[in-house]
C-alpha cells in the first residue's frame, strides 16, 4: 500500500477539518463581531494550520448533529441532537477528555506514558502503556514537516477551491474562515467545508461540513468557551479507585470472538479508488467475520442499514448525509463522501 498516497488523498478531501481531532460533529460556537485581522492567503492559512505546534489550553465543545444518524450505544456523539465535552491538553502530549453519556461519563487521560479509559457506568478502566506495540521504525520518521505541509496544500488545491472568507469570533477568539470547495468534477456529497482557524494558535476553533442541496451545516464542530495557558497539572494524572476493575489494552487478551473480528477489519489493508473528494476506501476481510459482527449488532445493523443488491453481488447500505458505506455479503467493504451509486461502480475492483 503507498501509505503517501493514502496522506494525501485524505488530505485532499479535508485535511483541515481532521486536524481538529474532537471526535465529535457540532454546531456553530461563539459569537460576536467580526474582527479586524491582516490579510492572510489561503496557501499560508493552510501551511501555519498543518505546521502549527500549539500550547496548552482547554475549552468546551458544544456539538449538534444533523447527519441522520440514531443514537449507538459508547458513542451517543454522533447521533443527531445537541452534545458536548470537554478536553485539555499541556500542549506536550497529554491530553484529557470528558464525554458525557446521559447520567455517565466517560473519560480519558493520556499522562504522556500511558492511556486511561474510564467509563463510570461500569465503574471500569482500560489501561494502554505508550510503546507497547511500537510501529515500524519507517513510518516514525516525521520528514521535513514544512515540506510535507506545501505538498499537502499543493494536493488540496488540485480538487479544490480554496480561500479565505472573512473572519469570525469563536469562544472570544479571533478566527479566520478557511473555506474548501471541490472542483465540479468531483464526485461527492459535500458542498463545502468551513474552518474558522484561531489567529494565533492557528488550530481550528469551528468546522463545517456543508452538503448539496443544504444551507445549513449537516456536521459541524466548535469551542464554545477555550482557556488557553498552563492547565492544572492534575488533569493529567489518573489514579484508578479501590475496587475500580483495570484491564490491561494488550492485543493478546483482545480473544472474544467478536474482537477478534473487528481486528481482522481493523487490520485489512485498505485499496484507494480515486482521488481528492471523491476518494473511495475498499477493504476484503473474511465473509464469516464480517457476518459475525453484523449478527452481533442485528439490531442496530437493521436499523440503520438498508440491503441492497446490483452486478457485483449482493450486501448492506449505510447512508449518512455526508458519506456511504457499502458491506458485500463476501467480506468486501468500501467507504466514502460520495454517491451510493459510485460505491457500487467501485466494489467490484476490491481485491
Amino acid at each position: 500500500m503507498n501509505k503517501r498516497r493514502v496522506t494525501l488523498a485524505a488530505a485532499a478531501a479535508g485535511v483541515v477539518a481532521g486536524v481538529v481531532g474532537l471526535g465529535v460533529s457540532a454546531m456553530p460556537a461563539g459569537a460576536g463581531p467580526s474582527p479586524d485581522l491582516p490579510d492572510v492567503t489561503a496557501q499560508s492559512l493552510v501551511e501555519s494550520v498543518l505546521t502549527a505546534k500549539p500550547g496548552a489550553f482547554g475549552g468546551t465543545v458544544e456539538a449538534t448533529n444533523n447527519l441522520g444518524l440514531p443514537a449507538i450505544s459508547g458513542v451517543p456523539q454522533l447521533a443527531d441532537g445537541a452534545h458536548n465535552a470537554r478536553m485539555w491538553t499541556d500542549g506536550d502530549g497529554r491530553l484529557r477528555l470528558a464525554l458525557p453519556d446521559g447520567q455517565s461519563e466517560q473519560t480519558i487521560v493520556d499522562d504522556g506514558t500511558t492511556t486511561w479509559t474510564w467509563n463510570s457506568s461500569k465503574s471500569e478502566v482500560t489501561k494502554v502503556v505508550h510503546g507497547a506495540e511500537a510501529p515500524d521504525a519507517k513510518e516514525q520518521s516525521p520528514g521535513d514537516p514544512v515540506s510535507t505541509a506545501r505538498e499537502l496544500v499543493a494536493e488540496i488545491e488540485k480538487f479544490s477551491d480554496v480561500k479565505v472568507d472573512g473572519t469570525a469570533r469563536v469562544a472570544n477568539r479571533a478566527a479566520y474562515e478557511l473555506v474548501l470547495e471541490p472542483k465540479p468534477t468531483e464526485k461527492t456529497l459535500l458542498r463545502e467545508v468551513r474552518v474558522a482557524v484561531d489567529s494565533e494558535m492557528r488550530i481550528p476553533l469551528r468546522v463545517a461540513v456543508y452538503t448539496n442541496g443544504t444551507n445549513a451545516p449537516a456536521a459541524q464542530v466548535g469551542f464554545s468557551d477555550m482557556n488557553v495557558g498552563p492547565q492544572d497539572p492534575a488533569l493529567f494524572k489518573f489514579t484508578p479507585g479501590a475496587g475500580v476493575k483495570v484491564t490491561e489494552g494488550k492485543k493478546e487478551e483482545a480473544r472474544h470472538e467478536v474482537e477478534s473480528a473487528e481486528e481482522a477489519i481493523a487490520s485489512a489493508t485498505p485499496q484507494i479508488f480515486g482521488d481528492g473528494w471523491d476518494t473511495v476506501v475498499g477493504v476484503r476481510v473474511p465473509a464469516d467475520q464480517l457476518q459475525q459482527i453484523t449478527a452481533e449488532g442485528r439490531g442496530l445493523v437493521d436499523k440503520i442499514m438498508k440491503p441492497v443488491s446490483g452486478a457485483w453481488g449482493s450486501g448492506k447500505l449505510f447512508t449518512a448525509k455526508v458519506g456511504n458505506i457499502l458491506l458485500a455479503d463476501d467480506g468486501r467493504v468500501v467507504a466514502g463522501a460520495v454517491p451510493e451509486q459510485v460505491l457500487f461502480d467501485t466494489i467490484g475492483q476490491v481485491k
